[in-house]
């Protein structure tokens, strides 16, 4: 049954976004696929990350962490959060601290939270966070469909 849902989540087209804390002057973060909004009044949303990530420990100590949604041209940064660990993800990356928490420079939509939650969810812990700033520029979405990243097109 795994392989099928995994095959199932597969086909679904989700938003691509890297989340990010600070531990004291070093920032840290990872791609994620799994967030959603949760609530406008107040501004909430919700994360989902692997319970024995790096990170997860990290916005557990912090309180507070940012989402960083990505754009269409963003495909490279995405790779880099997925696939290396700890600081040296930002290396090469253009990003700035505000609201505590690192902003990954020209990405189309930014949140700074404040962990209000964490809910376990099987091998995941799902994060909640009232939004303290958002910001946001146009710009086509970086989606993840069928274990590839894209974007979509207006017709």
């Amino acid at each position: 049954m795994i392989a099928d849902f995994r095959e199932v989540m597969a086909a679904v087209a989700t938003p691509v976004a890297v989340v990010t804390t600070m531990t004291g002057d070093q920032p840290h973060g990872t791609t994620v696929s799994a967030f959603a909004s949760l609530s406008m009044d107040p501004p909430m949303v919700l994360v989902s990350l692997a319970r024995t990530s790096e990170l997860l420990a990290r916005v557990r100590d912090s309180n507070r962490f940012g989402l960083n949604v990505l754009g269409a041209s963003h495909a490279g940064l995405a790779t880099t959060f997925a696939a290396r660990s700890g600081t040296s993800r930002f290396h090469d990356v253009d990003w700035t601290t505000e609201h505590g928490v690192p902003r990954l420079n020209g990405v189309p939509g930014w949140l700074a939270c404040e962990v209000t939650d964490l809910f376990d969810g099987g091998d995941h812990v799902i994060v909640l966070g009232q939004v303290l700033a958002a910001d946001r520029s146009e710009s086509p979405p970086l989606v993840y469909f069928r274990r590839a990243f894209r974007t979509t097109s207006r017709r």
